[in-house]
């Protein structure tokens, strides 16, 4: 077994260097030499730790991932039809600004370029893949909206920030559920698929992962807008919101919450820790916002003290986080559980160091710690 860290940040350098010990040629994570938001979500955990530790290691893993698909031109080759293309996109701007170099530059305006060629609902939301038609998905607000922010931000495209506010009140407007508080995983304007509900259009469960992409999407939204931006309080108050609805669905007794967020009682549901993660990281997100209080902070503790208590340890002292949900689509409440679970899946792996990055500088603020303890 391996010892076990004394803090977040700590737990987030082990799962880090857990998996550069698996992986030690970066293009060889999974799915190997391929851009792909897996390793981007990974490497977008990576990089936040490198933010707070500045350890060149980790910038140099992640400029080797990069480095190994983009070349010296700019080129790389991404699937062209799917929001999912987009989200690894976000690993080029920490580059371009270190090093100059224009093929990060020119890689980003390819992936921004993208974004114009999608199919889009009739309200002109983003189908999530041309393989679903028609359909918008939780998922991609963080897989293309966080990158647009950046992108405006930095190559000064003020206009792609409506885009992206309109792309989330789309999903508000159609897959909120005003009695829980919480979103659908996808919503279907042509009402086609089995699973789309016939007046609404909405999928029929609230599946954690993307919840989890939502309120990352949110919170690092809130961090990317200007304070003057047009819809950004409104943006504010439905984080919050749904800041609320995730602390009432949390399981009290492990910290975390369930594959079907609203079903606990269910005895075939189970406890997902992706979903988890990315909870624990809004959560901690909203209360150094200024949105959430003292439940949210407890709720954060709670969810992060949940996540290291699952985590097992390879026969080299290697951490592996268990129990993460494979891709999935949407569908029924059978789909959701019968779902595969895996180990250090890096959808899960990266979550897992966003949510002990933010805890770290959650609770090493100099205000009054008593609303992040128990």
């Amino acid at each position: 077994m391996g010892q076990r860290p004394d803090s977040p940040i700590a737990w987030a350098k082990k799962a880090c260097d857990s998996m550069m010990d698996i992986y030690q040629d970066a293009g060889t994570l999974p799915p190997a030499h391929r851009w792909h938001y897996h390793q981007g979500v990974f490497l977008c955990g990576m990089e936040q730790l490198w933010e707070v530790v500045q350890e060149e290691k980790y910038i140099q893993y992640i400029q080797q991932y990069v480095d190994d698909l983009v070349d010296e031109q700019g080129n790389l080759m991404f699937a062209r039809d799917e929001l999912d293309a987009v989200q690894a996109g976000l690993l080029l701007f920490p580059l371009y600004e270190r090093t100059g170099k224009s093929k990060y530059r020119i890689a980003a305006e390819k992936l921004r370029y993208l974004l114009l060629t999608l199919n889009r609902t009739s309200e002109g939301g983003y189908w999530h893949k041309d393989k679903y038609p028609y359909q918008m998905w939780l998922d991609g607000l963080y897989m293309a909206g966080v990158f647009s922010l950046k992108y405006a931000n930095a190559f000064g495209e003020s206009g792609l920030r409506a885009e992206v506010l309109h792309q989330e009140k789309l999903m508000r407007k159609h897959m909120l559920d005003a009695k829980s508080g919480l979103l659908y995983h996808a919503w279907d304007e042509s009402r086609r698929m089995p699973w789309a509900n016939p007046e609404t259009g909405c999928s029929p469960e609230f599946w954690s992962r993307s919840l989890g992409w939502y309120g990352l999407a949110l919170a690092q939204f809130l961090d990317l807008l200007p304070a003057d931006e047009p819809g950004r309080a409104e943006l504010a108050r439905a984080f919050s919101s749904f800041v609320d609805a995730l602390i009432r669905y949390q399981d009290q007794e492990s910290g975390l919450w369930y594959q079907v967020v609203d079903k606990g009682d269910r005895p075939d549901n189970w406890l997902e820790t992706s979903g988890s993660c990315l909870f624990v990281y809004t959560l901690a997100k909203a209360v150094q916002q200024g949105l959430a209080g003292e439940d949210a902070g407890r709720a954060a503790l709670r969810g992060y003290e949940g996540l290291t208590q699952v985590v097992e340890w390879d026969d080299k002292g290697r951490l592996v986080l268990p129990d993460i949900c494979i891709g999935t689509s949407a569908g029924d409440y059978d789909h959701y559980v019968a779902r595969p679970k895996v180990k250090n899946d890096l959808h899960g792996v990266g979550a897992f160091v966003m949510a002990c990055t933010q805890m770290e500088m959650l609770l090493s603020r100099k205000e009054d710690p008593a609303d992040v303890h128990l």
